[in-house]
């Protein structure tokens, strides 16, 4: 609902005949919104947001009564609201009841930054909480969402899946070594698919290891020697400059995720792997280099006879 006076439109006619119309036209208009004012107050709300636009006199109106008012609130942000505190989202406000209104603990306007934010704090129905990134730069920022968005899903993933694996390129290392085994007791072709398929999963533990600032070489050496001894939990450790017990230090991943990620590359991989070669057309190619030949400036008169 919008609280505030609306500006006639360009083609609005009203037709008067005395100046007390006017002023009866004018007070019945002041006398709507104070009505919707009036019913607001009257719930004994102290937070009003509004999806449309709240004027100055709504502001000023709800100031002088103790009432915070935010105007033009974003719709996800309005329900989301309103499933923490349990409040109901209204179209009107006739019939106001407190029914309709929702609790929290506290609430307050913060500066953060460049930015004010407004906190609920205590919600008795919020199953979520919000988070604030702050940083020097937007591509800092954009990262750090990304990243923390990755290990939010990642959790909420281990937390459905009951099966998990060792990360930071344990599972990798150790499908490797199964797989290098393997192929050793195959003769023919097949060996040099599966050799290669097994140096293909050790990209994973050497990209964590270039992005870490290590040296891969030497990480990819160690993790060679410890799962030939038998440590299949063994991945790369960011935070030490080495490698680790992944199982020990609680660095998991859900299964599932490693199965869809393996079969999906797979799956790439045979489609490139598929294309045998690419059909062009030799004749479009060859109208569009005379075009080019002749350029916007070529002459396009009536040829000589």
């Amino acid at each position: 609902m919008e609280l505030e006076l609306k500006s006639e439109k360009d083609n609005a006619e009203v037709r008067i005949k005395d100046v007390a119309d006017y002023q009866a036209f004018v007070d019945a208009e002041w006398k709507i919104i104070y009505d919707k004012l009036d019913a607001i107050v009257a719930t004994g709300a102290k937070v009003v947001l509004s999806r449309l636009a709240i004027g100055d006199l709504a502001t000023q109106y709800f100031a002088d009564r103790d009432i915070f008012c935010a105007g033009r609130v974003a719709e996800d942000d309005m329900e989301r609201v309103a499933k923490a505190t349990g409040a109901a989202v209204q179209n009107t406000c006739s019939d106001l009841i407190t029914e309709v209104l929702g609790k929290c603990g506290s609430f307050e306007e913060v500066q953060v930054g460049a930015e004010r934010y407004n906190f609920f704090q205590e919600c008795p129905e919020a199953k979520t909480a919000t988070i604030v990134l702050r940083g020097g730069a937007e591509q800092f920022i954009e990262e750090a969402h990304r990243s923390l968005h990755d290990s939010i899903c990642i959790v909420r993933r281990a937390m459905k899946h009951s099966y998990i694996v060792p990360g930071g390129g344990a599972i990798e290392m150790e499908l490797s070594k199964i797989l290098r085994a393997y192929s050793r007791t195959i003769a023919g072709k097949q060996q040099l698919v599966i050799n290669a398929f097994a140096k293909a999963l050790e990209v994973v533990p050497r990209l964590i290891s270039q992005n870490a600032g290590f040296d891969s070489t030497d990480i990819l050496n160690k993790l060679r020697q410890k799962h030939a001894a038998g440590g299949k939990y063994f991945g790369v450790d960011i935070l030490n400059d080495g490698i680790c017990d992944t199982h020990e230090t609680f660095v998991w991943e859900p299964s599932n995720i490693k199965q869809n990620a393996i079969s999906s590359a797979v799956e790439a991989a045979c489609v490139i792997l598929s294309v045998d070669e690419t059909v062009r057309n030799p004749k479009s190619e060859t109208d569009s280099g005379q075009q080019a030949m002749r350029g916007p400036g070529a002459m396009r008169g009536r040829g000589m006879r």
